[in-house]
């Protein structure tokens, strides 16, 4: 016999999609299971960045990429209060390196900010953060949780069925929310093929036990942000790698560049480092919605898990109640 027999919904990973999504879904009343094997996944191992501006300068976005990133935002206004993430609204800034550039980036595309020419200093009010310690505590408290590891799944009258190392669990319709993890055995063809678009990126960060800033500083080659009562550096970007050992040579590297970015003279700092691995698409955006009847996405952010997950909650939730996607682009089929 199922483990469950839920009349809604099963989503499959606890990182930052599977977990907004579970939660914009328990809030439109539905009944919400997510299973997750537990332990840190690359949503644990973040800075927590909700960081439109300085990602759409910086990577050099679309007009029409950068107004996503500024509607994923926003959507965090209504989320944090609904939920009680805490929201961290203190400006951001960028030091060094090209930032006569990323300030005209930033002008084109519509973005707040003051660049001081001769100090070289670029701040925005318009990039956020969170701490993904307590947003994932509340968005895990919120929901409930079955801790076991999916492994495949059929379908059969009408229903998915989800075998996991706790047993089957049954649902009327799947979120797969599996980031860059092994995809599971039985799937139809269809999100097969585009599970296997996701690739890895391997990001390293350092927690230090020190608050060497009050807001977050990016510069070239790492960023330093508020964390609890310390800090954090980062962080990687190694595409194609999934090892979970930090890289000592790469994290000296980006300690370097953390300094660097600070202006100051390095120090001996307690400093732990984490590895997690991202999932992306060919295009830099998340696939959120359904692929089959009743068989949905919510993958591949890139490094923007944080920033990203309450729109992609939205959008995946809306296709469940069989609603219209609000975001096009981010449906899984524009692949196919």
């Amino acid at each position: 016999m199922p483990l469950f027999n839920s009349q809604d919904i099963l989503v499959v990973g606890a990182g930052v999609l599977g977990l907004c999504t579970a939660t914009e879904l328990t809030r439109r009343g539905h009944a919400v299971t997510v299973v997750d094997p537990g332990g840190l996944n690359a949503s644990a191992v973040a800075a927590g960045m909700i960081a439109p501006a300085m990602e759409s300068a910086v990577d050099d976005l679309s007009p029409q990429h950068a107004a996503l990133l500024r509607r994923a935002r926003d959507a965090w206004v209504d989320f944090a209060a609904a939920t009680g993430v805490r929201l961290d609204r203190d400006a951001a800034e960028w030091c060094g390196g090209n930032v006569e550039v990323l300030a005209a980036r930033l002008a084109a595309l519509g973005f707040e900010h003051a660049y001081d020419r001769e100090t070289g200093r670029l701040i925005t009010q318009e990039d956020w953060k969170v701490e993904p310690a307590q947003a994932l505590a509340v968005l895990t408290r919120g929901v409930r949780m079955l801790e076991a590891r999916a492994t495949a799944l059929s379908r059969s009258d009408g229903r998915w069925c989800v075998e996991t190392t706790a047993g089957p669990i049954e649902a009327d319709q799947v979120v797969l929310a599996t980031g860059a993890g092994a995809a599971l055995g039985g799937l139809p063809e269809t999100a097969a093929r585009l599970l296997d678009l996701i690739s890895p990126i391997r990001g390293q960060i350092g927690l230090v036990n020190e608050r060497l800033v009050d807001r977050v500083v990016r510069g070239p080659g790492a960023y330093v942000a508020p964390m609890g009562t310390g800090c954090v550096i980062g962080a990687t970007m190694e595409a194609g790698e999934r090892s979970l050992t930090p890289d000592p040579e790469r994290c000296a590297q980006m300690l370097e560049a953390a300094w660097a970015v600070l202006g100051q003279t390095p120090r001996p700092l307690q400093i732990e480092w984490r590895v997690g691995v991202r999932g992306a698409t060919p295009d830099g955006l998340p696939m959120a919605g359904a692929v089959e009847e009743g068989l949905h996405l919510a993958l591949g952010p890139r490094r923007n898990g944080w920033l990203l997950g309450p729109l992609v909650a939205s959008v995946v939730a809306d296709e469940v109640e069989g609603r219209s996607s609000k975001e096009p682009t981010l449906a899984p089929r524009r692949f196919i």
